[in-house]
Order: structure tokens, then sequence, then C-alpha cells
């Protein structure tokens, strides 16, 4: 009897030994299938954070509105303020020329805003030799010409001394019109047209007896 167990024992031996290789490669198959998978999803995992990142890095940020640029373009469309016009200046396009006959003097001054003969103003003058340029300066008002105002040019400039005595100026010393106490002169030998709009101010109020002596000076130079 035992030796038929042996014979049998014997002759399943290698189907136990094949049975248990096979169950033993299963179980190791399965073993590395499990660490296979899981280095599969820990690699996909890595995949998926390293993709994140890039695409955290590489998309575009939102840029700042920059403060200058919307400043510029508010500036660029915004009016601009208009130069204002100039107040009675001139480039003497529209001057009429020098007054060349005899004045009919006239004596009325009156501070009231308005110039009048027999006063000091200021206002534009043009060169005599370029009436297109000029420049602002005092004037004694001696009558009317039409529309215009005629004046006689005042300067401080000596033209009349010991080393040399000028025609064309008459000294009628100093007064309220010049505010340093200066010596003055009228010329004698040009009269200006003036608009009774274009006054810059008024300066002051010749005194008659002053003013009837230009007269005279005025009339013996050019009668």
């Amino acid at each position: 009897m035992l030796e038929i167990l042996k014979k049998i024992f014997f002759a399943l031996l290698p189907f136990l030994q094949k049975a248990a290789e096979d169950a033993l490669n299963d179980a190791t198959a399965s073993k590395s299938g499990s660490e296979s998978s899981q280095k599969s999803e820990s690699r996909k995992d890595e995949s998926r954070q390293g993709e994140a990142r890039t695409s955290g890095s590489s998309a575009p940020k939102p840029s700042a509105s920059k403060p200058s640029s919307a400043k510029s373009a508010a500036n660029s469309t915004a009016p601009k303020p208009s130069a204002p016009a100039s107040t009675g200046a001139s480039d003497g396009s529209d001057y009429p020329g020098d007054y060349r006959d005899m004045i009919n003097f006239e004596y009325s001054p009156s501070l009231d805003g308005d110039a009048d003969p027999g006063e000091i103003v200021w206002t534009w003058v043009p060169f005599e030799e370029d009436h297109s340029q000029g420049k602002d300066r005092p004037v004694l008002l001696v009558g009317r010409d039409g529309e215009y105002l005629l004046a006689l040019m005042m300067t401080s400039k000596d033209h009349n001394n010991r080393e040399h005595a000028d025609p064309n100026y008459l000294d009628i010393g100093s007064g309220p019109w010049d505010p340093q106490g200066r010596a003055s002169e009228v010329k004698l030998n040009r009269v200006i047209r003036v608009r009774p709009d274009a006054m810059r101010r008024e300066g002051a109020i010749m005194p008659e007896d002053t003013f009837r002596l230009i007269e005279r000076a005025w009339t013996r130079h050019n009668g």
C-alpha cells in the first residue's frame, strides 16, 4: 500500500511543482504590476504638477495700466487753451503813417480813463524807419486828426547838453510823468497818429504852461 502511495506521490509531484511555480509567478507578476501601476500613477501626478507649474509660469500676467499713458492720452485729447489775445499791441500793419500837416493844438486833459490832449500816455510807437516794428513809450497828446489823436514822442535821453545841441528836441525838465524824476525832452520833428483805444495807461497831465511852451517851440520848428 505504501509503495502505491509513493508511486502516486511521485507521479503527481511534477504537477504540484508546476502549480507552485505558476502560483509564485502569478504573485510576482501581480506585485510587479501593482508597483508599475503605482510608479505610473506617480509619474502622471508629477507630470500634471509640472504642467500646472509650467502653465502658471507661462500664462500672461495682466499688465497694470500706466498712469502716464492714461495722462498722455488725456492730454492729447483735451482741448488746449488758446493763447491770450494781445491787448492793444500792434504790428504796424494798421498804422496810417505820421502826421505831416500843421497841428491845431488843443489842451483839454481829464484823467477820466479816456485819452485827451494835454495828457501824457503810454502807447505803442512804430519806429520811424520801419512802421512794422516799434515799442511802448510815453507820448504827449497835443491835438486830433479825425479818429486819431496826435502825439509827440517824449524821451529821457539827453540830446541837448554842453557838448551837443539837437534842434529837434526841446528840454521840458522833470515832472510827475517820470517816477524817477529824470529830465525829459520832447521830439519836435515827428508827429504820431494814435488810436484812442491803443493807449496802455494814462501817465500824467502836462502843466499848461509847459504845454504852451511845447506848442510855440513846435510851431517855430515846423512853421
